[in-house]
């Protein structure tokens, strides 16, 4: 560490690891078991409140709160904690809670994106490449799968999975299952077909492309019923590990997925 990262006016505990090439500006708090990667910017008044580890080159937004107590009546004061992935930027005002027994960690991946006031509940699992935009709330146990979106002003219900590659609207009120590689949107939430401009933004293939829209309708906008439709998409789609994918997702689902 040196005089010239950190502000004089920060409050950094004894035994707080930081890098000696990280960042800490004005008025900046870093509570006790903090880890503080390679590269990492604290930015003014954000506060690590305790047991919260930053990969390396991860930027957290000025009156950023990371690590303050779940939000849950049932946490009896546990050991738990946050951990943040490298590349991962977060900015201002966000807070994310410490985890509770159920997994004792909060955790988002590499290099997501967490826009102004998002929330993140305790023992949320954010995959890697996330984007979050403005004022999203996820309560808890909520699971972010890789490279999914989701717009501003959103609401997600705990215990929601949301599949990897998926699109979710802004304001919209998520209270069931987002499958991967789909759209929704709308309050009560509704499926709007497959995600193909971010699909195809993430490579993916025509042919894969055209195969997931096949599923899509077999799965959600056929005649059948959820069992029939999965029969169906096996013995006819070409088992591609993204159809494959899609169809497990379905069949895993404890809350439902949307339609």
């Amino acid at each position: 560490m040196t005089s010239k990262r950190i502000h004089p006016s920060a409050i950094i505990s004894p035994d707080a690891e930081i890098a000696s090439d990280a960042e800490i500006g004005a008025f900046a708090i870093v509570g006790e078991n903090c880890t503080i990667g390679s590269g990492c910017i604290v930015s003014p008044r954000a506060t690590l409140e305790r047991n919260v580890a930053l990969g390396e080159n991860v930027k957290v937004g000025v009156g950023t709160i990371l690590g303050g107590p779940p939000q849950d009546l049932k946490y009896a004061g546990e050991e738990t904690t946050v951990e943040i992935g490298e590349g991962t930027v977060i900015r201002e005002y966000t807070t994310i809670n410490r985890g509770t027994a159920h997994s004792f960690k909060t955790t988002v991946g590499r290099n997501c994106l967490l826009m102004s006031y998002v929330h993140l509940a305790h023992d949320c699992h954010i995959g890697d490449n996330v984007i979050l935009s403005n004022v999203v709330q996820l309560a808890g146990h909520v699971i972010v799968e890789d490279r999914a979106i989701i717009s501003g002003l959103s609401a997600v219900h705990q215990f929601v999975r949301i599949g990897r590659h998926s699109f979710i609207g802004g304001c919209s009120r998520v209270s069931k299952d987002i499958p991967p590689f789909l759209k929704a949107v709308g309050n009560p939430v509704k499926l709007y077909g497959l995600n193909t401009i971010g699909l195809q933004r993430s490579g993916m293939d025509d042919a894969t492309i055209l195969e997931l829209k096949r599923a899509y309708r077999l799965l959600f906008r056929s005649d059948h019923n959820v069992t029939q439709a999965i029969v169906q998409a096996q013995n006819e789609l070409e088992p591609l590990s993204e159809v494959k994918e899609l169809i497990r997702f379905v069949e895993a689902s404890e809350r439902g997925v949307v339609i």
